[in-house]
């Protein structure tokens, strides 16, 4: 059963894969880098896709290109990542666009050019977590 306890565990446990590769690489690399080393992390403790491609549908036409979401995890959690040294507010808005075009509950936004990369994290939720039971 899906609760708010369960994707935010799932959360938690994403957090701690981007920390362990935080420690490992530092800041400084290209956003593929990091992605490449988070699957690994991530291969060892949670279901995920890559790159996953999410159709637009606009005024009933699909268009031709999909959305391609950098993780899905678990298929609950959208996960963006970057590594730029500015969070910009657009960001914010990419990720719950995200969400609301892939129907997820949850995402994170995880920038890996930071010192802390708990600070440099962006949870995000929607409707759709908040009708989950606790």
């Amino acid at each position: 059963m899906i609760t708010q306890k369960l994707i935010n565990d799932i959360s938690y446990r994403i957090i701690g894969c981007a920390i362990e590769v935080h420690k490992y690489l530092g800041p400084g690399l290209l956003e593929s880098v990091y992605h490449t080393c988070l699957m690994e992390f991530l291969r060892n403790d949670l279901a995920f896709h890559s790159h996953v491609a999410v159709p637009i549908n606009y005024k009933g036409r699909q268009l031709a290109e999909p959305l391609r979401l950098d993780l899905l995890v678990e298929d609950l959690i959208v996960v963006e990542l970057k590594a730029v040294e500015t969070i910009h507010p657009v960001y914010s808005a990419q990720l719950l666009s995200y969400l609301k075009l892939a129907d997820k509950a949850k995402g994170l936004l995880i920038n890996f050019h930071t010192e802390n990369i708990s600070q440099g994290t962006i949870s995000m939720v929607t409707e759709l977590f908040r009708s989950y039971p606790k």
